[in-house]
């Protein structure tokens, strides 16, 4: 990376850090996408595994007294990780353009539901059946773009969870993606010791930033967190038709 890069990235890593501080995710839904255009979409996913894992792991811990259902969180984590496995596989041999389309659709329209029926809520009996698939989506996302949250966010979104349920449901299905992440990556000669080396000094900026999130986050009603969401995913699907566009 360049002096323009680093700076750019850095700046991408921070904004990323207050939105994740203050929700849970965030982070690769801004760096990612300026890493892409700067380099190269694997480099972008590299860049943003430890920076996930580490930030992800310390949110889970201290948010797991919120798990109302640690079969639930443990169902997707599960199934995300066997997803992020095809997607890492994807992300060398096939494109993801028309994935991206669709998933980016799914969320407008999931958007549009839910201005038009905003007090519409995901039972969970509904939820604990497609928290399989969901998983698997979300991580086959994951590994081939280096985003999952606009299937895993429009679904927990849905379900209305608390603020801490929230986290800490998505914190440990990143994590969970993370971890298997590194060495699919490592086996198919994406990651490599400097791009390691990226990926650890990613973490500066984003943890730097998340103490700052979660002040704000302290100071927001739940009806405030649930707009900055419906924000979140449409900045996400924006981004995601932008992406199969450029394609």
């Amino acid at each position: 990376m360049d002096d323009y890069g680093w700076a750019l990235g850095a700046v991408a890593l921070f904004m990323g850090g207050i939105l994740k501080g203050a929700t849970g995710a965030g982070a690769p839904i801004v760096a990612v996408p300026l890493l892409a255009v700067l380099y190269n979409v694997p480099l972008a996913i590299v860049t943003l595994i430890f920076p996930s894992l580490f930030s992800n792991a310390w949110q889970m811990w201290h948010f797991r007294a919120a798990m109302t259902s640690r079969a639930f969180v443990a169902a997707l984590a599960i199934a995300a990780m066997g997803g992020v496995t095809v997607g890492s596989f994807l992300l060398v041999y096939l494109p993801a353009d028309f994935l991206l389309a669709a998933v980016s659709g799914t969320v407008f329209l999931y958007i549009g539901f839910r201005l038009t029926h905003p007090q519409w809520v995901l039972p969970r009996a509904v939820a604990n059946m497609m928290v399989v698939p969901v998983g698997i989506v979300g991580g086959i996302l994951q590994g081939a773009a280096g985003i999952s949250a606009p299937v895993s966010i429009t679904f927990l979104t849905a379900m209305r969870l608390t603020r801490a349920e929230f986290i800490a449901t998505i914190s440990t299905f990143f994590f969970a993606m993370s971890l298997i992440q590194i060495p699919v990556l490592v086996g198919l000669d994406v990651m490599n010791w400097e791009r390691s080396l990226i990926s650890l000094v990613a973490c500066v900026p984003l943890f730097g930033a998340m103490p700052v999130g979660a002040y704000l986050a302290r100071r927001i009603s739940r009806e405030a967190f649930d707009r900055i969401m419906l924000g979140v995913l449409s900045v996400m699907a924006l981004r995601l038709i932008f992406e199969a566009m450029m394609g």
